[in-house]
C-alpha cells in the first residue's frame, strides 16, 4: 500500500498515473534488452566502417555481454544500498552518454569502451527497473499485468531490435543503432525525475572486488581464446591472458568464500542440479549468440542480403522464442517432467545448429528459416525449466543472487561461446583473420567457398555446445518437484524478463 500511496502523492495529474511509472520502466528494459541485437545486422558495416578485424569484431557483442553480465549483480546490490531510482537514473544516464560516444567513434578502441560502458550502465539500470516495477505495484493483479508486460517488452525487445538495426543501418547508418538510444534515455531521465520516488536504502557492504575480479577473470579469458584463433595458442598474449583469467576468477573465488556479503554466495552452486542447470543455460546461448554472430556476416557478406532483409529474416528465432515458453510455462510444464522439456529443447537446438552446417553460397531461406526455428523453438522450451531447475531450493535469502545468476549464466555463456567460435573460425579460415569476413567474401569464388566452409565447421562446434548442454541435462540434472516449481513461478518470471 505504502507504494500505492508513494504514486499517488506525485504531484501533477499525469504524474499521478501508475501506466506513466510503467511507461518509465517499460522503456527502459526496452532500451537495454534493444541493445543486445541491434547491433547484429549492423556488424558487417562497422567493420568495414572502422576496419575491424574478424576476431576483434566479436568484441562489439562481448565488450557488452561481459561487463553487462559480470556486473549484474553488483548493479542488483547497488538498488538494495544507494536507492533503486538513484542506481536505476545513473544506469540510464550512463548507458545514454556511452550511446552517444558510441555513435561518434572514429576507432574500433572507442567504439569497443562505449560499448563496455554501456553494458555498465544496463547493469545498473536492468535489474533496478524490475525492482522498482515490484516496489511500486504492490501484490495482486496490478503487479502480475506489469510483471507480465516486463516480460513481453523483454520478449519482443530482441525482435524489434534486429528489425531496428536493419532499418537504422539501411536507410541511415550503423551509427544510428548507437545514436537510438539518446533520445530514448533522455525521455526515460525526464519522466523517470518527475515519476518516480526513492525507495529505502538497506544496509550493508558492496562487493566490488567481487564483482572486479569475476568480470576482470571473464574478460581476460575471453580475450585469451579469441587471440588463440588470431595468433595461435602459444602467443604471449594468448597465454598470458588465459593464466590472468585463471588467477582472477579462482581470487574471485576465494574473496566469495570469506566475504561477509558476497555478490555470489557459493553455497547456491553447491546443489548439482542447481549448478547443472546453470551451465547447461550457459551452453545454450553459446550456441545462439555465436550462430547469430556468423549467420549475420553469411547473409549479408556471402548472399548479399540488405540490413533489413536480414534483420527481417532473423524473426523466426526470437518469435519461436516467445511462444515456445509461452506454450511450456502455460500447457507442457504441467503434462511432461521437467527433465524431459530440457532434453527435448536441448535436442531441438542441437539439430537447428547440426543444419546450419549445411549452408552454401547458394542455401535457400528455407533451410535457414527450419535452422532458426529449431533453435528458437528449442530454447523457449527448454529455459523455462533450466529456469525452475536453477532456482528450485533456493533459500529465499540467496533467492535475489540466484535470480541474477541464471541471468549472468547466459551472458556469460554468450560471451565464452562466441569467444571459442571465433577462435574456430580464424583457425579454419586464416585468410579472414585480418581482412575480415567481409573483406575476405569479396575477393572471388574461391574465398567465399572457403568462407562457408569454415562458417559450417563452426556452426558444429556451435552444435557440440549444444550437444554438450543435452548430455549435462541427462547424466547430472534432476527435475525440480512439482511444488518446487510452483514454489518459483514469480521469481522465475522476473528472472526470464530481467
Amino acid at each position: 500500500m505504502t507504494s500505492a500511496l508513494n504514486i499517488q502523492q506525485a504531484s501533477g495529474g499525469w504524474r499521478r498515473h501508475p501506466s506513466v511509472v510503467l511507461a518509465v520502466i517499460l522503456t527502459a528494459q526496452l532500451m537495454v534488452v534493444l541493445d543486445a541485437t541491434i547491433v547484429n545486422v549492423a556488424l558487417p558495416h562497422i567493420q568495414r566502417s572502422l576496419h575491424f578485424s574478424n576476431s576483434s569484431l566479436s568484441w562489439v557483442l562481448n565488450a557488452y555481454v561481459l561487463t553487462f553480465g559480470g556486473l549484474l549483480l553488483l548493479g542488483a546490490r547497488s538498488g538494495d544500498l544507494l536507492g533503486r531510482r538513484r542506481t536505476f537514473m545513473a544506469g540510464i544516464a550512463l548507458f545514454s552518454l556511452s550511446s552517444l560516444a558510441g555513435g561518434f567513434a572514429t576507432s574500433s578502441t572507442m567504439l569497443l569502451a562505449a560499448r563496455a560502458l554501456q553494458g555498465i550502465g544496463g547493469a545498473l539500470a536492468a535489474p533496478a527497473a524490475l525492482a522498482l516495477l515490484t516496489t511500486f505495484f504492490p501484490e495482486g493483479a496490478a503487479r502480475v499485468k506489469a510483471i507480465g508486460l516486463f516480460t513481453t517488452v523483454s520478449a519482443a525487445g530482441g525482435a524489434l531490435g534486429l528489425v531496428a538495426g536493419g532499418l537504422l543501418t539501411e536507410w541511415a547508418s550503423w551509427r544510428w543503432v548507437m545514436f537510438v538510444n539518446v533520445p530514448i534515455g533522455l525521455a526515460v531521465l525526464f519522466v523517470g525525475r518527475a515519476v518516480l520516488t526513492e525507495t529505502a536504502r538497506r544496509h550493508g557492504r558492496f562487493d566490488l572486488t567481487g564483482a572486479i575480479t569475476s568480470t576482470a577473470g571473464m574478460s581476460a579469458v575471453v580475450f585469451g581464446l579469441v587471440e588463440a584463433g588470431s595468433d595461435g595458442w602459444a602467443a604471449p598474449a594468448t597465454l598470458g591472458s588465459l593464466a590472468a583469467g585463471a588467477v582472477l576468477l579462482c581470487l574471485f573465488v576465494r574473496i566469495e568464500r570469506t566475504a561477509s556479503e558476497p555478490i555470489l554466495p557459493l553455497r547456491i552452486l553447491a546443489d548439482r542440479t542447481r549448478a547443472s542447470a546453470n551451465v547447461a543455460r550457459g551452453l545454450g546461448y553459446a550456441g545462439m549468440y555465436g550462430m547469430i554472430f556468423f549467420l549475420t556476416q553469411f547473409l549479408q557478406d556471402i548472399q548479399r542480403h540488405s540490413s533489413l532483409i536480414t534483420g527481417i529474416g532473423f524473426l523466426p528465432t526470437p518469435i519461436s522464442v516467445f511462444l515456445a515458453s509461452q506454450l511450456t510455462s502455460r500447457v507442457l510444464v504441467n503434462r511432461f517432467p521437467a527433465k524431459v522439456l530440457m532434453i527435448a529443447g536441448s535436442t531441438s537446438s542441437a539439430l537447428g545448429l547440426l543444419l546450419a552446417t549445411q549452408l552454401g553460397a547458394t542455401t535457400s531461406y528455407l533451410q535457414v528459416l527450419a535452422s532458426l526455428i529449431l533453435i528458437g523453438t528449442g530454447m523457449g522450451i527448454s529455459f523455462v525449466s533450466l529456469t525452475s531447475a536453477g532456482l528450485a531450493g533456493v533459500a529465499p535469502s540467496d533467492a535475489g543472487a540466484a535470480s541474477g545468476l541464471v541471468n549472468v549464466m547466459q551472458q556469460i555463456g554468450a560471451a565464452l561461446g562466441l569467444a571459442v567460435l571465433v577462435t574456430v573460425f580464424d583457425t579454419v579460415t586464416p585468410g579472414a583473420r585480418s581482412a575480415g569476413l567481409s573483406t575476405a567474401a569479396h575477393a572471388g569464388a574461391a574465398a567465399r567457398a572457403a568462407l562457408v566452409h569454415g562458417i559450417d565447421v563452426t556452426m558444429a562446434a556451435g552444435a557440440g555446445f549444444a550437444l554438450l548442454a543435452l548430455t549435462i541435462v541427462v547424466v547430472l540434472v534432476h527435475s525440480p518437484a512439482p511444488s518446487l516449481v510452483i514454489e518459483v513461478d514469480d521469481r522465475e518470471l522476473e528472472a526470464v524478463a530481467a
